[in-house]
């Protein structure tokens, strides 16, 4: 007995979302995942470049100017390089680079 399986169109899937798709199986063909520990390696890497993101992200909503926009900027506070961390996941052990400003906060 043979079985098909066909897959069902995507009607409301959105441009970004179709690129993503695009993207990630052009990935997944140049990189073929084998076993657990490739999908592992791949969830890591995903979530690093996703936390990485948001946290430049929020350094860049912080200080009101974007990375490479410092002519823009409106205070006195600056990027001031990054702090690593190892992030203990589900999948592995990632090193994590934390932005940090040169702001300092002292609590009272």
């Amino acid at each position: 007995m043979e079985v098909f399986f066909t897959a069902k169109k995507r009607r409301d899937e959105s441009p970004a979302r179709q690129a993503q798709r695009k993207m990630m199986s052009g990935y997944l063909k140049e990189n073929p995942v084998k076993n657990g520990t490739d999908v592992n390696a791949l969830m890591r890497e995903m979530m690093s470049v996703i936390l990485k993101g948001s946290l430049d992200g929020e350094m860049d909503e912080e200080l009101g100017y974007s990375k490479y926009d410092y002519r823009n900027k409106e205070i006195d506070n600056s990027r001031n390089g990054y702090n690593t961390i190892i992030m203990h996941t589900s999948y592995g052990d990632m090193d994590l680079d934390i932005p940090r400003d040169r702001a300092v906060y002292r609590f009272v």
